[in-house]
């Protein structure tokens, strides 16, 4: 399971013209889900991300989590964050699982996510073409991957 993870003054998804979900400030949360994604990689992933200290404390310093500035969630579902560019110019989504599997599990994480937080979290809508807007806070980007833990 990939996420890349962008820190947000406010952040919305729209699909055909019609927002769907829409938060202030928070984590903009870009989830790829692999075929051979467990249950346990959602839980490590939604720990990490309610936990890491990226937003500023009072004096400036990146020391405060999404749970401690009580900030919001807008996860969005993207395979593509598992392309292979390996063999020429076309991407290979091979990795990526099959809308049958990465649906439920996409479901999954959003619950676990949502239950540590304490609160709903926004999200995006499962195999739609989405339009994503944001203000990156910083800009602050992060990536991680569920089989690489760092």
């Amino acid at each position: 399971m990939r996420v890349v993870v962008q820190r947000v003054r406010h952040a919305s998804v729209e699909v055909g013209g019609k927002v769907v979900g829409s938060i202030g400030q928070g984590m903009l949360i870009l989830l790829g889900i692999e075929a051979d994604d467990t249950d346990e990689d959602a839980e490590w992933l939604c720990g990490k991300l309610c936990r890491m200290r990226i937003f500023n404390d009072a004096d400036g310093i990146m020391n405060l989590s999404l749970q401690e500035i009580e900030g919001e969630a807008l996860v969005v579902s993207q395979f593509t964050l598992h392309a292979s560019t390996r063999k020429g110019n076309r991407p290979s989504y091979i990795r990526a699982a099959r809308p049958e599997l990465a649906e439920p599990m996409y479901e999954r994480f959003k619950m676990q996510l949502g239950t540590l937080l304490g609160r709903p979290l926004a999200s995006g809508q499962f195999g739609a073409m989405m339009d994503v807007k944001l203000l990156n806070d910083g800009p602050m980007t992060i990536l991680m991957d569920s089989k690489v833990r760092e």
